[in-house]
């Protein structure tokens, strides 16, 4: 099931250099500018909201486009505010239930180039009422920071609704609430075969790194994922009742748009191993798998990052393509427990990252700000991720 939405109009943006002529799908001529030709929109069917935490749509992380900040937007809601860069609301106890939002690109003349709708569900605040709920996060690096785990802990400590407890081998150690399965670097490739024979951690440039997947263990003489076993060291051989998987970035970070789909192919091969040997153990949990958050808007963040090693353009196309791809596969298929958590529409990728002040270049008294982080965010940028997530599990549990 396709939940990519697509644009139903398309016409010229008037002052925009190097128009081209297409054929629309109602088989008519139209004119589709450079700049509108490569929008590639897709949003989430649902957005779910909760009452007191503010959601978001960015605007530039549901199109493809470089020249997002050109665009004119609008959005029809009954709730919340059309802003610059986004849509955004902080629902209250009364707007519980269902409401159309709708968005389009529109031309100086206000015709719609492009034009998508979802529904905000803002979720009922006792969803789950009664229940204690085990939550486990797989991810890389971005889980390893253990600020949008830390935001999950803070957002169901003050929910008297549900009682709910992360687990997992890593986290802070001043926080035993606070725990996941996040390592920087890793893939999904690594979680399903990385490994080390008798030892999970290894001294690597001077840090000690887990050097084994969590899932693995040795049966007859060989490696194999075994989440049961991992569940039997972790949380009394029971399954957790929520998994997060938030991987992606280190599969694809090197992908160029001639491998970019063959890596995604093997990166989908290694997901659903995973998927697979997690269901063995746990088949009644809902299982979110997170699409690929976008990065930082600047070229500054992957300079900074990454020097010349990959731009800030081809890694925002092979996010955003492989986030149609994760609609496309794991889409629609919510009667299995497995859902997408639409948390990439929510984060901030302007003010949600790092930035530091310097000297405009060696010569000038001018300080500016430069972002200076390509993918992992600042606390607030990840406390949007943990809202989403948060979010997420609560519509879930609204359905039980």
């Amino acid at each position: 099931m396709r939940l990519v939405h697509v644009a139903t109009m398309l016409l010229c943006l008037p002052g925009c250099a190097g128009a081209q002529t297409i054929m629309t799908d109602e088989g008519t001529m139209t004119e589709m500018t450079d700049a509108t030709s490569d929008l590639r929109p897709i949003l989430p069917p649902v957005i779910y909201a909760i009452p007191g935490v503010e959601a978001n749509v960015y605007f530039d992380n549901i199109i493809l486009s470089p020249h997002s900040d050109h665009l004119l937007w609008d959005v029809d809601c009954a709730l919340g505010a059309h802003q610059q860069e986004r849509w955004t609301a902080v629902p209250s106890a009364e707007q519980v239930g269902e409401h159309p939002l709708k968005l389009r690109v529109v031309s100086h003349e206000m015709q719609t180039v492009l034009q998508m709708e979802t529904t905000l569900h803002v979720l009922d605040p006792q969803a789950g009422a009664g229940r204690e709920i085990t939550l486990l996060c797989i991810g890389a690096s971005g889980t390893a920071a253990s600020h949008y785990t830390a935001r999950l802990v803070e957002l169901f400590a003050a929910d008297p609704a549900v009682e709910a407890r992360l687990i997992g081998e890593a986290g802070p150690e001043d926080d035993p609430r606070n725990r996941h399965e996040g390592y920087g670097g890793w893939s999904c490739r690594t979680f399903v075969e990385n490994w080390a024979d008798g030892q999970d951690y290894l001294e690597i440039d001077g840090r000690l790194r887990r050097g084994r997947s969590p899932f693995l263990f040795e049966i007859d003489g060989e490696p194999r994922l075994d989440f049961q076993s991992y569940l039997d060291r972790n949380n009394g051989g029971q399954p957790p009742d929520f998994i997060t998987i938030l991987l992606g970035g280190n599969d694809n970070f090197t992908a160029t748009e001639a491998d970019m789909e063959a890596r995604i192919d093997t990166m989908f091969g290694y997901l659903d191993r995973l998927i697979a040997a997690i269901r063995v153990a746990a088949p009644q949990a809902q299982i979110g798998v997170v699409p690929m958050t976008p990065p930082a808007a600047s070229q500054d963040a992957f300079a900074a990052s990454y020097g010349t090693a990959q731009t800030r353009w081809q890694y925002r196309r092979t996010q955003h393509r492989t986030t149609e791809r994760e609609y496309e596969s794991y889409g629609g298929r919510e009667a299995e427990g497995i859902s997408l958590v639409p948390a990439f529409v929510a984060l901030d990728t302007v003010c949600g990252y790092p930035t530091v002040s310097a000297p405009a270049n060696a010569h000038s008294q001018v300080q500016i700000e430069r972002m200076s982080n390509g993918l992992h965010p600042s606390p607030g940028g990840y406390y949007q991720i943990g809202d989403a997530f948060y979010c997420w599990i609560k519509s879930r549990l609204a359905l039980q």
